[in-house]
């Protein structure tokens, strides 16, 4: 669906400057656009590779187990069915810890991982389990502490106080988190 909209802008805008004569301008345009967006990658990429580096660090020392044994009391109020010690309690922890150092594409493979060992738990293979259903509004809400990947965007433009949204994003992602699982139990209980 997304594609089909963003598809239809690119068309009424090539549309709307051949008829309106302003060619140039929808030259100009793309090709100053694809510049920044690699300008952009060039320079996001080391401070993101910096903090992959740090999360696969963190995986084969086994740090991250010792961080996610922290989440498990969360967990298992939670996820009360899901059995203890299983799979995806450990995969939904790196995701969330992953997510918390706004480290998105890190925290991908956790969750995708996490899903499908929810799945295997899931008695009805064609419709969403409770566990994934709040799972995914807690990755959807993406609690973060360190926003990383907009830091790095801040800085890339020359923010005066690229970390001064460090503590709007920790409030706002809380909050989304805590009104998603609110919600989540609300309309779980009324099923």
């Amino acid at each position: 669906m997304i594609n089909k909209i963003w598809g239809s802008f690119i068309i009424i805008g090539i549309v709307y400057c051949l008829l309106t004569g302003k060619i140039e301008i929808l030259n100009s345009e793309i090709l100053n656009s694809s510049t920044t967006a690699l300008d952009m990658v060039i320079k996001i990429f080391p401070v993101m590779a910096l903090w992959l580096g740090i999360m696969n660090i963190a995986v084969k020392s086994g740090l991250l187990k010792k961080m996610s044994k922290l989440f498990y009391p969360i967990l298992r109020l939670l996820f009360p069915e899901i059995p203890k010690n299983h799979e995806s309690l450990s995969l939904m922890s790196s995701n969330m810890i992953a997510n918390m150092f706004g480290l998105g594409s890190a925290a991908t493979p956790f969750g995708l991982k996490a899903m499908q060992s929810l799945q295997e738990l899931n008695k009805k293979k064609d419709t969403a389990s409770r566990s994934m259903i709040t799972f995914l509004v807690i990755n959807t809400s993406g609690m973060t502490l360190i926003p990383t990947t907009i830091i790095s965007l801040r800085m890339m433009y020359k923010s005066v106080s690229p970390t001064k949204i460090v503590i709007p994003c920790i409030l706002a992602t809380l909050f989304a988190t805590i009104g998603g699982l609110l919600i989540d139990r609300l309309l779980a209980k009324r099923r």
